[in-house]
């Protein structure tokens, strides 16, 4: 697993967004760093721990009968 050190105003949404590649990641972002799970802004400095998505955990964002 990877870390990632949080900017002032980092959100949740946003870390999954631009760490992760989605917005969809966020619980497994957040189960992953539960001692952070009350907090919804950021200050500078928070190192978070990165899960690792691997092809079975990618989220499509097209419906299954699309996929």
């Amino acid at each position: 697993m990877s870390e990632y050190t949080t900017k002032s105003g980092d959100m949740w949404d946003l870390i999954a967004y631009e760490q992760l590649g989605s917005c969809d990641y966020v619980s497994k972002l957040m189960d992953a760093n539960r001692q952070y799970a009350n907090v919804a802004i950021f200050s500078a400095g928070t190192v978070l721990t990165l899960p690792e998505i691997t092809e079975n955990t990618k989220v499509s964002s097209l419906p299954p009968w699309r996929r």
